[in-house]
């Protein structure tokens, strides 16, 4: 590409950045047709370099932003998680221990993110975490309750025999808060063994029977 064209793809790319808020995340797709690939990411390359962009991983980079007492600002994993699964439009949700974390069953929060989707695997690391796509099946994504969905992607990963009492009692206590429509429909879709797990500790022994015909009967 000649030098003069090489320009004016930068001072497009820069115009275009110039409109986004701080903190937004920036990806060389988010400038097809600007330029070429090279040209493109020649411009992003440029822009980090000299301060007005900064370089989060391979391929992401994001609008500088600051506060004044804390000083600078990085985007947290799960929003730069959101913003690749919105611009390679496939869908994503939490799992294993980032969905117990995401429920309040577990205070430690993993160096990696995890998340279930329908789209490619990948992993970015950024810093000290890295964010993990792992792609899953159609039926994972046909869960619709909010609370019901994510715990099952936890506990799926969990050595169910060795849940503590007081685990039981939280994991009850979250199904409660969820609709019985959407518990009912997800239940049906979760893996057998957590199926019998949460049958188990949430339903009383009289009632287990008049639920397990209804999830029949769906």
């Amino acid at each position: 590409m000649h030098t003069c064209n090489m320009k004016s793809v930068h001072k497009e790319i820069f115009d275009r950045v110039g409109t986004l808020k701080a903190g937004a995340i920036v990806f060389p797709t988010d400038f097809r047709g600007i330029g070429t690939e090279d040209a493109i990411k020649t411009a992003l390359y440029r822009m980090a370099k000299e301060g007005q962009l900064e370089r989060l991983a391979h391929g992401i980079y994001y609008l500088p932003k600051s506060h004044p007492v804390v000083g600078k600002l990085l985007p947290s994993l799960e929003e730069v998680a959101y913003a690749i699964a919105e611009r390679e439009r496939v869908r994503i949700r939490p799992a294993g221990a980032y969905a117990a974390n995401k429920l309040g069953l577990s205070t430690q929060v993993p160096t990696q993110l995890v998340y279930i989707t329908d789209g490619q695997p990948r992993q970015i690391k950024i810093g000290k975490g890295s964010i993990r796509f792992k792609p899953t099946t159609p039926k994972k994504f046909a869960m619709t309750g909010q609370i019901s969905s994510l715990l099952i992607q936890a506990l799926e990963e969990m050595d169910l025999e060795k849940i503590s009492s007081e685990m039981k009692t939280r994991i009850k206590q979250l199904l409660e808060k969820e609709t019985p429509e959407n518990l009912l429909e997800d239940i049906k879709l979760a893996p057998a063994k957590v199926n019998d797990f949460l049958i188990n500790i949430y339903f009383k022994p009289n009632r287990k029977n008049e639920f397990l015909s209804k999830i029949n009967s769906l």
